[in-house]
């Protein structure tokens, strides 16, 4: 039976105690000494099925990565144009035998997930972001256990971009005493905050068999790990808190303690972070009352050649990168994401605008979440709340993107609809609470329903969405349930919603859609491309590659400067999300097979960024910016636009060979210098910006010659050798005087022995169709990218060759 236990207020300043003993919990490492297979038999499920041939691997792990890409997967190249399918896991694993509850946590599996222990079926879920928990005890037996896990992923495309096929998030065994704190079974607030110090709210969710007394207490740990308040009330008190900001994101720790009959029956340790967050429709939003805007990128979920399956070092390596050019939020399209980037995003100081889903009852695509969402979104909502709702850097709840309910259609009324459907839209909504004549109204009625789920489990934090409808006709909006207004796009309505919605604080929930590859420059630079209206339909050229100037978007969006300071120039406008801040499988805009990946990034799929980060380094940064492109490898009688980004300074001049062709300074709308049909001679173009006259920052490109060997860079080269590190390494092509050639495009084989393996490799080209997880790969724009990832125990040195240019180079990555 569960039990919510809502602790006693305490009049006075609470006395600490000692140190808690050692934690009747334990939680195991569950994702190693699976195997797998594709294919389906409900045999896989038995005990007693003969699993020797299949294939072993620890997880997470994402099958569909592994394939191969093709037009004619069904996944389509929006999906990725990888395959999909059925897959079968299987572990063995011996259970304790002490009388506790075991449960398996499952932090995500896509999709359909099916989950068997000894042959009995324990749960099924079809969300295959959602994380959830099984209480496997009465399903275990003394000795050798089996849990098998199927995933169906078949009917396809249920995504519009690449969602990945398996248990591609983490694993967990837990096994706890009866009467312990339940799954993500505890919520701590901060509703007083200052320098003096602050109020710590607990609630606790217990499961005790029925009858069961217990008692809870909880201490407050510092950073540091030392006690600072503790007790049995549900409000604590923290002297001179250390408040969690960008800077510094100080993390606490709650320790919840369970006793029952004078027996310590469960230790249960929640990480918060002490901070307020508010939202004003004048003045946009402040952090422990410093105004800030928040300066975004939408993110999903995959990490490129590693697919979705989640790994830690990934993550991070993403959001540092991010951070570089000054991000300070991030939106998590359009789905919950893994718990490891908000863990990260906590401890690395970074805001995040957490989202739910990506449609409703209405479907985008033809096998999509919609199918599910009558019987599962409360339960998939509610998780996903209880879930990140102790984590300080969420500061924005979303219930979805693109809503199409945020428009009626026939679909909406009884009349237009076949009984059967009338019958299933009208039972769906005599389930949902009726507020007044505006509920007649399906779709305004579910939003509220909705954003109610969300504040019945976290009223301390804004409900929103991104909606790509502005005008007060949006369903969403005229609910009067969010508490800001997201849009996407539509810069060109900003001042109209600050008059249509007066009241509410509004932010850029999605903005740019600029299109961009990498190292690729199309003259001249000022050829603006906008895609026509029906570009999926004509938009198709024999390069299938987009200017890496900022010169080219889609139909419904803008370039990145004029983005950026139409949010920049508006107070009320809290902050932009720019879609996307890396590149991402699936959603090959502008273009269709061969492409299968996006061009959207201001960072590339192999994690280079393109020129325009080096743009909001120079804005959103204070570090001294001077970003001087393209490269100079051209031919005799080019003209070459030559652009530069800069900051700290008032004008920037470029030398061709030494002599100068003049001094220019970006305005208040142009965010660049441009050099226009600058013609190209050998040698070197350098950029050197200037500040009351004296230099500042100085930046060149050289012609280099034909490459001769190749150059790897790994960005760590030493790892732990646990089975989940990862060093990247960056693979660059050099002339004979060791410099990098920008246009080399030759083939290259890769290697990796010792103690490691090639999880990836990649280039960052969106129309590259050959495998993410083979050995060959070309350079692009004179990059390339591998992924060597330790084995668990191999404590040593992992090797990697890389072959080209009839020369091989190694790089030496030590595992500990």
């Amino acid at each position: 039976m569960k039990k919510t236990v809502v602790l006693t207020l305490a009049a006075a300043l609470l006395a600490l105690f000692s140190c808690t003993p050692d934690s009747p919990r334990t939680i195991s490492d569950f994702n190693f000494d699976w195997r797998f297979s594709l294919g389906d038999s409900q045999e896989y499920s038995q005990p007693g099925f003969d699993d020797s041939a299949w294939r072993s691997l620890h997880l997470p792990h994402d099958w569909s990565v592994e394939g191969d890409f093709s037009k004619d997967n069904p996944s389509t190249p929006g999906g990725g144009a990888l395959p999909g399918g059925i897959g079968w896991y299987r572990k063995h694993f011996t259970a304790p035998a002490d009388g506790r509850r075991v449960f398996v946590e499952f932090d995500g599996v896509f999709m359909n997930a099916s989950v068997y222990v000894n042959g009995r079926h324990v749960g099924t879920r079809p969300y295959g972001y959602s994380s959830y928990s099984y209480d496997i005890t009465d399903a275990l037996k003394a000795g050798d256990n089996l849990i098998a896990v199927r995933c169906d992923n078949e009917d396809q495309p249920n995504s519009r971009w690449y969602a990945g096929c398996g248990i591609y998030r983490n694993v967990r065994m837990v096994c706890v005493d009866p009467v312990h704190v339940a799954y993500n079974g505890t919520y701590v607030t901060t509703p007083l905050v200052s320098a003096e110090e602050a109020l710590v709210a607990v609630q606790v969710d217990v499961e005790a068999p029925s009858g069961v007394e217990f008692e809870v207490s909880n201490v407050v740990l510092d950073p540091a790990g030392r006690k600072v308040a503790g007790g049995s009330a549900d409000t604590l008190r923290v002297l001179r808190p250390r408040l969690w900001t960008l800077s510094d994101p100080a993390l606490y720790t709650l320790v919840t303690e369970v006793r029952s009959a004078g027996r310590l029956t469960d230790v249960y340790r929640t990480r918060f972070g002490i901070r307020s967050i508010s939202f004003d429709k004048d003045h946009g939003f402040a952090l422990n009352g410093e105004p800030m805007k928040m300066l975004g990128v939408c993110l999903h979920h995959d990490q490129g050649c590693l697919g979705s399956a989640v790994h830690r070092r990934a993550l991070e390596r993403q959001i540092t990168i991010l951070k570089g050019m000054g991000v300070n939020a991030i939106r998590t399209s359009h789905n919950p994401p893994a718990p490891e980037l908000l863990d990260l995003c906590d401890e690395m100081g970074v805001m995040v605008m957490d989202e739910a889903f990506d449609m409703w009852r209405k479907r985008k695509t033809e096998f999509d979440y919609a199918r599910f969402f009558d019987e599962w979104h409360e339960k998939d909502l509610s998780d996903f709340i209880r879930r990140d709702r102790n984590h300080p850097c969420v500061v924005i709840w979303s219930v979805g993107n693109e809503i199409l309910e945020q428009w009626n259609s026939d679909s909406d009324d009884v009349k237009n609809l076949t009984a059967e459907q009338a019958n299933l839209l009208m039972n769906f909504m005599s389930k949902l609470p009726k507020k007044d004549a505006s509920d007649d109204n399906p779709n305004i009625r579910l939003t509220r329903h909705l954003v109610g789920i969300v504040k019945a489990l976290d009223p301390t934090r804004p409900v929103s969405a991104g909606c790509n409808e502005t005008d007060p006709s949006n369903n969403l909006l005229r609910s009067g349930a969010f508490d800001v207004y997201g849009f996407n796009y539509h810069l060109w309505d900003y001042d109209k919603c600050r008059d249509w919605y007066p009241d509410k604080p509004l932010f850029g929930s999605e903005t740019v859609s600029a299109l961009n590859s990498r190292g690729v420059y199309f003259q001249p630079s000022t050829n603006i491309e906008v895609l026509p209206e029906h570009w999926w339909e004509t938009y198709e050229t024999e390069h299938h590659q987009c200017t890496a100037y900022d010169a080219c978007h889609a139909p419904w969006s803008s370039l990145h400067e004029e983005s950026w300071t139409s949010i920049r120039d508006r107070e009320y406008m809290f902050g932009t999300f720019i879609w996307t801040g890396f590149d991402y499988l699936g959603e090959p805009t502008p273009y269709s097979w061969p492409s299968r990946s996006s061009y959207f990034g201001i960072v590339d799929l192999a994690g280079f960024p393109k020129d325009q980060y080096w743009l909001y380094k120079s804005e959103w940064t204070d570090e001294t910016v001077l970003h001087l492109f393209p490269h100079w490898n051209w031919s005799e009688g080019d003209l070459v636009d030559v652009w530069a980004y800069y900051n700290n300074a008032d004008e920037v001049e470029l030398f061709l060979n030494g002599r100068s062709l003049g001094r220019q300074s970006k305005t208040a709308d142009v965010l660049h210098c441009n050099w226009q049909k600058v013609p190209f001679e050998p040698g070197e173009i350098l950029a050197v910006s200037y500040k009351d006259g004296v230099e500042v920052a100085r930046e060149s490109r050289r012609t280099t010659g034909e490459p001769v060997g190749l150059r790897l860079t790994p960005d760590r080269s030493v790892i732990a050798a646990d089975g989940y590190d990862l060093s990247y390494v960056t693979v660059e092509a050099v002339d004979a005087d060791g410099l990098a050639v920008p246009t080399a495009d030759a083939m290259l084989h890769f290697e990796v022995t010792g103690a490691g393996e090639l999880v990836g490799i990649d280039n960052g080209n969106a129309a590259d169709t050959l495998s993410l997880k083979g050995h060959d790969k070309a350079l692009f724009s004179g990059k390339a990218l591998a992924v060597v990832r330790s084995l668990r125990g191999d404590r040593g040195t992992a090797t990697l060759s890389v072959s080209g240019y009839g020369t091989e180079s190694t790089a030496v990555i030590r595992t500990k």
